[in-house]
């Protein structure tokens, strides 16, 4: 006789399915495939239920459908914090602040994971100084801050006294430096600024460091410049029983990229071999970017011709190196092929190439690549739209730098300092200080570029009272103290005016020794102003600074002697420079025709076009002759 099934209670039923169908969600990858487990629940009048509603929003949100993960979430009527952080987190991991913003504002109670959600969401787009306010935020309301919100707060900060605000929230919060999660964010975050010193403070007090902190430490040392020191925590990696991996390798290759450390490349790049890390995508680029830094472009061309494969991280590296070797029609020739070969580019492959651009004067070639962004439809991205203003502000195409700066959806510090910096190098400096304003209002803090930027504006304008209001109030109002750069930009701003007892004062008293670029600025402005006494004064101070190898006090004081015809003179400081053996670095111009780019030596004659180019300037010397303007003879045209 058959058994009767034990009774069920009357929701077992719906367990079950909700069972089931929970792990059927879990297990679904296609967007077809989660609208037909949708259907059925919206059949079986499941889709109300909050665990299973939030898997659906889940669901829908990885897969990138986040108009079905809206109705989803709409469709729940008894909606928990459960269900909201996941809506806030498939519109913060989208990128789609604005929609995010509006989720979390509407949400009736929030935690720690839904504070998280909004300044992860704010940090992935590059909106850090909107993440460090979420975060301010966030602890004025008495949430609880988690490693995690630590963490993400750290790859947020821009300045200095930020990172010591972050530091001294994870010891407030009793998150002990010495763990590696909160230990390794901090380690990151003190490089992102430039402070290495306090970095490496930190990795000493780690317990049990792993192989993030070792890299993450080497990669601070290499972006410091200070490459001894780099080698020696490699060393002591290896000493403490960690395998180098591809980021400790590629890392490391990096401080090999200067000529005086290429041996101590090479013989990595015999381990690379051995140990076949050169088929890495991440190591081969570092060591095309070395050859590269070494003047080695035949070598970087060979390596990346041997890759079967192209990837956006090997492109990046050869876009550079063509770059820095000056080869712009080979860069803008490789960079079509790739998006023929359908290698995608990203954010930096464009900000490469936009930048080769600039840096050689090609704005036809910075069109067609701005028509590229666009047709990828690549122009919402913030690196790109800064690396665009940054280009037509270099070629002098102030109008169109404006409209891409004013076209953008969201601007982070770096877009703000672009244009800043943008227009005061093009003269428009109460524009420039006017973008400063509206940079103020926005609640973005300034960082040392941004002030750098005022000060040039206030250079370029010849505004001196405002220039050294801004000086003297950088720590007290911003908390960033005046650095090497900011002394040199204030000696310019008062030796453009004239007053160059003022600018030899801030020589004199600013707290660091100046630098040859310093006593150049100066230099170049008491030529400038006629006062020769000073000039001689300042180049024999520079003649006599730990950089006595510079040509630049003898060239510039030798052109201001040729330009006063004191021949002799002149003569004398040439014989000085080459019995000290001071090297006379050849000058150099070029110009770019048909993604080709043309050079000219300071003392050449016969190059490119050179008979023609001479007899259009005769003819134009005998234009202006009729207008009535008086030419300096050049021996050089005449003989032609």
């Amino acid at each position: 006789m058959k058994k009767k099934s034990p009774p069920q209670p009357p929701n077992a039923r719906n367990l079950s399915s909700s069972s089931s169908h929970s792990l059927l969600i879990g297990r679904c990858i296609s967007l077809p495939s989660g609208h037909s487990i949708h259907a059925r629940l919206l059949k079986l009048g499941l889709h109300r239920q909050p665990s299973l509603g939030g898997r659906l929003v889940h669901l829908y949100s990885r897969i990138g459908d986040l108009n079905s993960a809206l109705r989803a979430f709409n469709d729940i009527p008894a909606k928990n914090i459960f269900t909201w952080n996941i809506l806030l987190a498939a519109f913060s991991n989208a990128g789609c602040m604005t929609a995010a913003r509006k989720v979390f504002d509407r949400m009736p109670e929030k935690d720690a994971v839904s504070w998280n959600s909004i300044i992860s969401g704010y940090a992935g787009i590059g909106l850090f100084d909107a993440a460090f306010s979420a975060l301010r935020a966030m602890r004025d309301e008495g949430i609880r801050v988690t490693s995690f919100t630590i963490s993400i707060s750290a790859s947020c900060i821009l300045s200095p006294p930020q990172a010591k605000q972050i530091h001294g929230s994870a010891i407030r919060f009793c998150f002990d430096s010495s763990g590696v999660v909160v230990g390794n964010s901090l380690i990151k975050m003190y490089d992102k600024v430039g402070l290495v010193e306090y970095a490496f403070s930190v990795f000493r007090r780690l317990e049990n460091p792993d192989s993030i902190s070792w890299n993450t430490m080497i990669s601070a040392f290499v972006n410091s410049g200070d490459g001894c020191s780099a080698f020696g925590c490699f060393r002591s990696m290896r000493e403490s029983g960690f395998c180098p991996d591809e980021f400790s390798i590629s890392s490391i290759i990096g401080a090999c990229a200067n000529p005086e450390d290429m041996k101590k490349g090479e013989q990595l790049l015999c381990r690379c071999f051995r140990m076949g890390y050169l088929s890495n995508s991440i190591v081969c680029s570092a060591v095309i970017y070395m050859y590269s830094q070494c003047g080695r472009l035949g070598d970087s061309l060979r390596l990346f011709e041997e890759r079967e494969r192209w990837d956006s991280a090997i492109l990046n590296s050869m876009l550079s190196a063509y770059a820095q070797n000056g080869e712009i029609h080979e860069s803008l020739s490789l960079f079509l092929t790739a998006v023929r070969r359908d290698v995608r580019p990203t954010e930096f492959t464009f900000s490469s190439i936009l930048s080769s651009n600039s840096r050689f004067g090609l704005p036809e070639q910075g069109m067609q690549i701005h028509c590229w962004v666009h047709k990828l439809g690549m122009e919402e991205d913030s690196i790109i739209s800064s690396a665009l203003v940054d280009m037509y502000m270099k070629l002098g195409s102030v109008a169109c730098g404006v409209k891409v700066f004013a076209a953008m959806s969201s601007k982070d510090l770096i877009s703000w300092n672009t244009m800043i910096l943008g227009l005061a190098q093009n003269g428009e400096a109460v524009e420039s200080l006017r973008k400063f304003e509206e940079l103020l209002k926005t609640g973005i803090q300034p960082d040392r570029i941004t002030l750098l930027g005022i000060l040039s504006a206030c250079s370029v304008g010849g505004l001196l009272c405002r220039g050294k209001k801004i000086l003297s109030s950088m720590e007290e109002e911003h908390g960033i103290k005046c650095g090497i750069e900011h002394y040199a930009c204030a000696v310019e701003m008062m030796g453009r005016a004239g007053r160059l007892e003022a600018a030899m004062e801030i020589t004199e008293t600013m707290p660091h020794d100046p630098n040859m670029f310093v006593m150049g600025v100066l230099l170049e402005s008491c030529v400038l102003h006629r006062s020769m006494s000073l000039a001689e004064a300042v180049a024999e101070r520079m003649m006599t600074m730990s950089e006595p190898r510079s040509p630049l006090p003898y060239l510039v004081l030798a052109r201001a002697y040729g330009s006063r015809r004191m021949w002799e003179s002149m003569a004398w400081m040439w014989k000085v420079m080459e019995q000290r053996g001071v090297k006379r670095y050849r000058g150099c111009s070029w110009i770019g025709i048909r993604n080709q780019i043309f050079s000219f030596g300071e003392d050449e004659l016969l190059h490119h076009g050179g008979e023609d180019m001479y007899s259009a300037l005769r003819l134009l010397g005998l234009e202006m002759a009729r207008e009535g303007y008086v030419c300096g003879k050049c021996s050089e045209f005449e003989d032609g």
